[in-house]
């Protein structure tokens, strides 16, 4: 069982203020979470193979190839400003 003081001190390390209806109610539902997990804890998972991505297994994923995707020229049509075929940006560090 969570008690009100391991409550309090995890809202602490969270740096967030609880009120006492709050931390009863927190201590209440940080318990049953902690007991799922000692219920899971039981499950025999010896037999039970990883499951890995099933995209994974696919080989759905195209070959890393470089190439161009747009011309440069498009790209700057949608730059408020640009100069030598760069963006031109309002200088932020003096």
């Amino acid at each position: 069982m969570v008690t009100k003081q391991t409550v309090e001190h995890v809202a602490k390390l969270a740096r967030i203020a609880i009120n006492d209806v709050e931390k009863e109610y927190l201590c209440g539902q940080l318990s049953k979470i902690l007991d799922y997990i000692d219920q899971l804890k039981k499950v025999d998972v010896d037999k039970v193979e990883p499951l890995r991505g099933l995209h994974l297994e696919s080989g759905s994923l195209r070959q890393d190839e470089p190439r161009d995707s747009r011309a440069q020229a498009d790209i700057l049509a949608n730059a408020p400003a640009q100069e030598d075929n760069c963006f031109k940006v309002p200088k932020v560090i003096e």
